[in-house]
């Protein structure tokens, strides 16, 4: 019988049951004379046909190749940008460790049932994946719900964690603004039971720290309490089974007007026009100590136990800020809500007041670029018995941060350096490879971050001209002459001065000339 190929196996699965190609007569229970084959309509055989040519012309890259894009609301990183991203990472990370936090990760999948009813209306965002083998699975949504399950599941009841990972939200992208469905988060969080508002002001301390290190322009961090928006609520006479999707409603004020947020709570919401308007009148409030002080004073807050509890906690919270000198970044919003479910406490929000950018003509809008709070009931929705272990966290917004940091290199034409590479291995005359590959094994053994061409004899122009274009600093040549009298010829990329320096010595020289 005739082996078939590839392509005519692959044809040969579209045929009708009993007939395959390589046969020399049909199989058993097909009539022998050629009038039977076919065996429906012509138009049968056009599509069999069509079916054929989509096989085979697919296996030979006939016809339409496949799309080349990456999916909708991700993107590539070439080496200029992912170093740029690097270096943010680092600078988060070492503000991070500065604090004591250890690093930990989890998997970037978790069972539906670990992520469902954590995040209030924002659930309709997490991506679902078909049923794998038994478990019904989903792309994590967050780093805080992981971190949740991770303490109940090891029972660890105090642990001070940051953890750098990919998250998935199957939101609307805005590329522009850096919101993607598939970016990195950068989460530092304290589980643990202890004093009120000491890990809290930290978490805000560290905020200020990272957004201060990058100067990325004035800033503002926003701070509120979910206990004092469940006070206002119930002030305003709404019913406690309505707090959480009113609370999604106000989070929207600080991306659209007052009475259109009223109109969601009234027409989408169910409240009456009477209690939006009671709500209003609070949530429009923002200031310092003095504001706490004045709804401490309330008639109608005061007498709501965890509105009171709120306040009093929140005016502790600004003592400390004021001790670690950062009050003046702070606003005590009455606005932020934040939408998630889990939050219990403390909240908040660090947004862009403005570029400072002279060579953007208008300035990038990117939102909040950090965000945050307490969430005392999280773990226990885990644990078994329900045993509660009280966590504060925050998480940067390192996408956000980071199109900034990319607009701001691509405006003023800076050029970001793809590598770290010091030196370059040069030969000035041919017949020299030996010597190079020596002498870059020397450099590596010792610590020097090194390259060479990949050319037995690559002209010394050439050579020159890459350590130019890539930003490397110094060249090592060695030619005839210098291995005739022990020197390497070490050239400053920058000045185009050139001096020997004996074999024995260059590292040395090197470490000294690279010192910051």
């Amino acid at each position: 019988m005739l082996r078939l190929g590839p392509l005519a196996a692959a044809a040969g699965r579209l045929l009708p049951a009993g007939l395959r190609l390589g046969s020399t007569r049909p199989a058993r229970g097909w009539v022998s004379h050629s009038r039977a084959w076919p065996p429906g309509p012509v138009g049968d055989r056009g599509l069999l046909s069509r079916q054929v040519r989509a096989v085979t012309g697919s296996a030979h890259g006939g016809g339409r190749g496949p799309v080349l894009k990456t999916p909708k609301g991700t993107r590539d990183h070439p080496p200029a940008q992912a170093a740029l991203r690097d270096r943010l990472l680092a600078a988060v990370v070492a503000c991070f460790k500065r604090h004591g936090a250890a690093a930990i990760d989890t998997p970037v999948l978790e069972l539906r049932e670990t992520l469902t009813g954590k995040y209030g209306e924002e659930a309709k965002l997490i991506y679902e994946l078909q049923d794998q083998g038994g478990e019904l699975l989903a792309l994590r949504y967050d780093l805080t719900v992981p971190f949740a399950r991770y303490l109940a599941m090891n029972k660890i009841t105090n642990m001070k964690r940051y953890h750098v990972a990919k998250v998935y939200r199957r939101d609307n992208p805005a590329t522009t603004r850096g919101r993607y469905r598939e970016f990195y988060q950068c989460d530092f969080d304290i589980a643990g039971q202890f004093d009120p508002m000491i890990p809290d002001a930290e978490c805000l301390k560290i905020v200020h720290e990272i957004l201060s290190d990058l100067q990325l322009g004035d800033f503002l961090i926003k701070v509120n309490d979910r206990r004092i928006l469940n006070g206002v609520f119930a002030v305003c006479g709404i019913p406690e089974s309505k707090f959480i999707t009113t609370c999604s409603t106000v989070d929207k004020l600080d991306k659209i007007p007052w009475q259109d947020v009223k109109n969601e709570m009234v027409g989408e919401k169910g409240l009456s026009p009477e209690a939006a308007d009671r709500i209003g009148e609070y949530v429009q409030l923002h200031g310092g100590l003095d504001l706490i002080e004045r709804l401490l004073q309330d008639p109608k807050l005061s007498q709501n136990k965890l509105a009171k509890e709120g306040l009093g906690d929140m005016k502790l919270l600004f003592e400390y800020l004021a001790l670690f000198g950062i009050t003046g970044k702070i606003s005590f919003d009455l606005s932020l809500a934040r939408g998630l479910d889990y939050y219990t406490g403390v909240i908040f929000e660090a947004v862009l007041l403005q570029q400072e950018n002279d060579h953007v003509e208008e300035p990038v809008s990117v939102g909040s670029v950090a965000g945050g709070g307490r969430y005392d009931g999280l773990v226990g929705m885990f644990d078994p018995k329900g045993r509660k272990v009280p966590c504060v966290g925050v998480s940067i917004g390192i996408e956000r941060i980071f199109s900034i940091l990319e607009q701001r290199a691509k405006a003023s034409g800076e050029k970001v350096r793809a590598t770290e590479t010091e030196v370059l291995v040069a030969t000035p005359q041919k017949q020299l490879l030996a010597a190079r590959l020596k002498l870059i094994s020397e450099l590596w053994d010792a610590g020097i971050k090194a390259e060479m061409f990949y050319k037995k004899d690559p002209k010394l122009l050439k050579q020159l001209q890459y350590c130019e274009d890539t930003g490397i600093p110094l060249a090592a040549i060695v030619g005839e002459q210098e291995l005739t009298d022990g020197v390497v010829k070490l050239r400053d990329v920058a000045t185009r001065e050139e001096v020997d320096i004996p074999r024995e010595k260059l590292v040395d020289e090197i470490r000294r000339r690279l010192e910051p």
